[in-house]
This record gives structure tokens, sequence and C-alpha cells, in this order.
């Protein structure tokens, strides 16, 4: 079987699909930054290549024989903005690259944000985008995933998109994953009302496998396993979790007047702030997707909520988070 390039593998979906590459007997050669990158790599029993991904002539020699690129690296950020440069930059440098070393497909990960769905409705991957964007996040992969694609065909590349929405499971503490811990540890005094769109690890891993079997060239695969209100995610954790703390629901102007108050003030002062209008904006917004065409054309099957979020709970538990 080939060998596969992955770019994220130190990160939490590119570490966890390397895993399970490597689970699966595949002989993975990942790209790794720095050397703290490279041990994660290599523990996960893995070939760590050194180099940048904005600087591929360092690393474009080690395509040669892999059949497929999977595309995982990239930055999450919101309030941030500076720092998501790399998200389109690095994602034209590694297409141009797999074209070059010959590499047969390219799966890339881009992210449910990019769908640019009205507010209260259900986004899909036949959704017409707004044409605006709630975050900078939401425009750096939107316009890298509308280059990915535009280049791949340039090229003649073969290019899947897996879109996952907001990835959940054991390790990740950070995010949406915030909310969880802040509930099980009783700090969620408040919360405000709006829509999560969630999907668990493992099935996220799963739809970039069967993506790159089964995917279709030119086509995106939106990943969402569950779009719970904030009421409906916090009760199911609650009856999982076995714990009950009280939370009070706000409406979304209260958080979009805090924001604005916060982000003025850490601003003043040269510093990002922990809070902001878009990640107010995200969070008023909600978002519903529909992951059903990945079970369709992929076969994905999406493991219910109360399993993935009682296998979290316990990683929580296990290492002393709660």
């Amino acid at each position: 079987m080939p060998d596969v390039f992955l770019t994220g593998g130190s990160g939490f979906v590119g570490g966890a699909l390397l895993r399970r590459l490597v689970a699966e007997g595949r002989h993975v050669r990942a790209l790794a930054r720095s050397d703290e990158a490279a041990q994660v790599v290599a523990a996960a029993g893995a070939e760590p290549v050194p180099g940048d991904l904005l600087e591929p002539s360092d690393w474009m020699g080690r395509l040669a024989g892999c059949g497929t690129l999977f595309h995982a690296a990239g930055k999450v950020a919101l309030c941030d903005p500076g720092r998501l440069a790399v998200n389109l930059a690095g994602t034209r440098a590694v297409v141009a690259a797999a074209a070059r070393g010959g590499v047969g497909r390219v799966v890339y990960t881009s992210s449910a944000a990019v769908i640019g769905e009205a507010r209260g409705s259900v986004g899909s991957e036949a959704t017409q985008h707004l044409g605006r964007h709630l975050s900078a996040y939401a425009r750096s992969k939107h316009e890298a995933e509308m280059a990915a694609f535009a280049d791949a065909k340039a090229l003649g590349l073969d290019l899947v998109a897996v879109n996952p929405s907001s990835v959940q499971g054991p390790g990740r503490t950070h995010g949406t994953a915030r909310i969880f811990l802040g509930f099980l540890r009783g700090k969620l005094r408040w919360a405000v009302r709006t829509r999560l769109p969630l999907v668990f690890i493992d099935d996220t891993v799963t739809a970039h496998l069967l993506a790159e079997r089964l995917g279709r060239p030119g086509e995106r695969y939106l990943v969402n396993g569950w779009s719970p209100t904030i009421e409906e995610a916090v009760e199911t954790l609650r009856e999982v979790a076995g714990v009950d703390h009280r939370v009070r629901y706000l409406p979304g102007w209260a958080l979009t007047v805090a924001a604005t108050i916060v982000e003025k003030s850490w601003r003043a002062v040269g510093k990002r702030p922990p809070l902001c209008r878009e990640m107010a904006r995200e969070v008023r917004h909600g978002h519903a997707f529909d992951g059903s065409k990945a079970e369709r054309e992929l076969g994905l099957r999406y493991t219910p909520p109360e399993v993935w979020l009682a296998e979290t709970v316990e990683w929580y538990r296990a290492h002393g988070l709660i």
C-alpha cells in the first residue's frame, strides 16, 4: 500500500487521524515544523518530515511514493485574525506541492464554517453562501477551500474536502469543550442561548478515511452528527455525567455588550482579548448542519452523542480535569 503524507499530525484532528492510519498498518510521513511536533509524530509510530508548511521545497521530495496527502494543518482562532493567513497560503502551497509530487489524491480538512448558512437554517453542502462572514476564521477557511478546489482543478489534481463542525471528544479541552468542562466543574454559571454543531473525533477521522476511498473528486463532505441547542447539550451532559449544576441562559445581546467592552479594553493595551465581537457574532448566530451526504455517499455512521459524551467525560476524569 502506498505511503501517506500528512500535515497537522500534532494537532487534535490530524493527530487522531495519524494514530488511526498507523493502527491500520499504513506508513505515514508527517510534516513536523518543530522538534516537539516531530516527537509527537514519532511517538505515534509515524515518520517525521521536518519542514514548514509554507516552504514546500524543503519537503516536497518526501511526497514521492505517497498515494494520498491528508492536509489537516491549519489555524483555528477567534479574536486573533493575524494568525490565520496560513490557512489560505498553506493550503495553496500544499496543493501545488501535491500536484508536482505526483500524489494520487488530496483529502483536505476544511470546516463547516465555510457553509455560510442563514441564521436559523440548516446548512448543507448545497447551501448558497450568504456572501458575508461571521469571523475572520470563517473567511480564511472559505477562501482556502475555494482556492484548494480551483487550484486542484487547474493542476489536474484529485482533491476531496471534509468539512467537520465543532470536533469533540477525548483530548479536546479548548473551544466548545470549555462549555462542557465548565458545566462539569460547576463553573458554567451562565450561557447564551444558541445552537451548537458537534461531531465526535472518531467520526471525523472515519470520514477522512472514507473520503480517501470513496469521495468524489471536487466534492466536499460536511461532517456533523448533532446540532443541539445549548440547553439540550447541557441537559444531555447532565444525564451522562450524573451531575446537576444550575445554568442561567441569557439573551445574545448581553454577550455582544460584554464582548464589545472586553475587546476594546484589551486591544487598547495591545493584548489579544479573551472575548471579542466576532466571537459574539458566531455564538448569537448559532449553527445547525446536515451531515447526511457523508452518510449517503461515504457510508459514515455517526456515534450517538450520549456514547461519545460518556467517553469524553471519562477521559476528563481520568486526566484530573473534573
